[in-house]
C-alpha cells in the first residue's frame, strides 16, 4: 500500500495510505487533504487537484500527459512540478511519494 505525503500551503504534513490503481486525489480526498477539492471527480478538466510533484519524485511519477498539460496551463500557480494528481495512479514505486499543494500567489 503506497503511502503519500501531501505538503500543505499552511505547512501540515499529511500522510494517506493509497491504494495501488487509485489515484493521488482519491487519497487526498479520503484523507481530507486540504486545497484538494477535485470538483470534477477525477476527469482532468478542472485544475482542482493540483500538486507540485517534490524534485525527487518527479522523474519517477512522469510529466503530464497532452491533455492534463493543456489543463496545467489553466491553474494558478503551475510550475515545472506541476500535476493534476487525478492523473497520477498509485503503484507500490510511489509509496512515499511528497506532494504539495499550492498555496497562494508565488507558491
Amino acid at each position: 500500500m503506497p503511502k503519500i505525503i501531501f505538503e500543505t500551503a499552511d505547512g501540515q504534513r499529511i500522510e494517506v495510505d493509497g491504494r495501488n490503481g487509485e489515484s493521488v486525489m482519491l487519497a487526498a480526498l479520503i484523507g481530507q487533504v486540504p486545497g484538494i477539492e477535485a470538483e470534477c471527480g477525477g476527469a482532468c478538466s478542472c485544475g482542482t487537484c493540483h500538486v507540485h510533484v517534490d524534485r525527487a519524485w518527479q522523474a519517477t511519477v512522469g510529466p503530464p500527459g497532452e491533455l492534463e498539460a493543456g489543463m496545467l496551463e489553466m491553474v494558478d500557480n503551475a510550475a515545472e512540478a506541476s500535476r493534476l494528481c487525478c492523473q497520477v495512479k498509485l503503484t507500490d514505486t510511489l509509496d512515499g511519494l511528497v506532494v504539495r499543494v499550492p498555496g497562494g500567489a508565488g507558491e
